[in-house]
């Protein structure tokens, strides 16, 4: 038994380090350092070019162009892109009404990282600003993003994401609410410690001098363009108040079918990037990738299980109190997760949405690793509907 107390121990601490552990070590180191902030000043206006990779997005295109062309930043200074490879819907004919916006369009439809490739090589300007077709940006989003640039030492800048409230709250909305504070709460701390690991495709930046295309078969391509940036040595600065809002996957089914995807991705990117292993090249950054990521697609998830066997097991063959106590707060949390599955609409209670979002993500992971080994998740996005 001495084996099963071990795994069992064991199991707690990585689920703990990973979701908490690490960035309370990363806080805590960070107050033994000054953290620069580069304030932004009127005379410092770089060229940008803001690019969005849009595909069959007629129901929001509208909306997202005039968004666009709201940003706080001196005229004439932002070039915009919409590059809408393989759509076959009205997106196109809405953009041409707009003089202002610069369409790339080809009829063959490729994949996101084969878009956004081409439309960086369009890109007349060096910062450029990348954002989803389907989010909206506060007002000030590229003031707050180009001031990092300032300090030489940032290769990009991750905004932040939002999700909007909707009139017909589902089981979703409120969840991924929660997982996005929270997340949002690491990648500040992760930020302050050295650097962000990895940005999210609803708003983030990066100098056109240190973009390297990506293949076309990648799935997470925001993610890598960012991550082979910060490979390089840049550090990527975390800007909460160049934020971007969307909607909430329309049903848990759709939710799904995007966090697996994801979890597929991050298997993909954590073999791409499997030199960040080498911890000795860059420490702070492989420390922060490895404790936040790698564990969340890899350790944690089979973890989580793994304590509640063990310490099933544990009770079973011992009459041991803490191991029983642990074993009752780990099936009321078990209780609570699955309950909104069994009877809808529990999930507008935090007593149940936090845990059942929590099962709900860590079950998405194990799908998206299978998906990744038989090796049948496409690239080329098939996009969720949102309320």
């Amino acid at each position: 038994m001495k084996f099963i107390s071990l795994l069992f121990w064991i199991s707690i601490i990585i689920v703990v380090y990973n979701y908490i552990g690490y960035a309370i070590i990363a806080y805590f180191l960070t107050q033994f350092k000054k953290y620069k902030i580069t304030n932004y000043t009127s005379d410092y206006n770089p060229t940008v070019s803001f690019i969005i990779a849009a595909y069959n997005e007629e129901n929001c295109i509208r909306l997202k162009i005039e968004n666009s062309l709201l940003q706080n930043y001196p005229k004439g200074l932002i070039e915009y892109i919409f590059i809408t490879d393989g759509s076959t819907d009205n997106t196109n004919n809405i953009i041409q009404e707009y003089k202002e916006i610069k369409l790339l369009y080809q009829p063959e439809r490729r994949g996101k990282s084969a878009a956004l490739n081409r439309a960086v090589e369009e890109a007349t300007n060096e910062i450029l600003i990348f954002s989803d077709a389907n989010t909206l940006l506060n007002h000030d989003a590229t003031l707050n993003i180009v001031r990092h640039y300032n300090d030489l030492t940032i290769g990009g800048v991750a905004g932040e994401k939002k999700i909007s409230k909707s009139s017909l709250k589902n089981e979703v909305e409120e969840g991924e609410g929660l997982y996005w504070k929270y997340e949002s709460i690491l990648k500040k701390i992760n930020s302050h410690f050295y650097s962000v690991v990895g940005a999210a495709g609803e708003l983030f930046s990066t100098k056109k001098s240190l973009y390297e295309p990506i293949s076309a078969n990648i799935i997470l391509d925001d993610f890598i363009i960012s991550m082979k940036i910060a490979q390089r040595g840049y550090r990527i600065a975390y800007e909460p108040n160049a934020y971007a809002s969307e909607l909430s996957s329309i049903s848990i089914k759709d939710e799904e079918k995007r966090k697996t995807r994801i979890a597929a991705g991050g298997f993909q990117a954590i073999y791409i990037l499997k030199d960040l292993f080498l911890v000795w090249k860059n420490p702070k950054l492989s420390f922060l990738y490895i404790s936040h990521r790698v564990l969340r697609w890899t350790l944690s998830p089979l973890c989580i299980f793994l304590t509640y066997i063990t310490n099933l097991v544990l009770i079973i063959n011992s009459l041991n109190y803490l191991y029983l106590y642990l074993f009752v707060l780990q099936s009321i949390f078990y209780f609570f997760a699955i309950c909104p599955f069994i009877i809808p609409g529990l999930n507008k209670y935090k007593i149940f949405k936090i845990p059942n979002y929590f099962l709900f993500m860590n079950i998405s992971v194990l799908k998206g690793f299978i998906k990744f080994i038989k090796g049948n998740q496409s690239a080329t996005w098939e996009k969720v509907q949102r309320q």
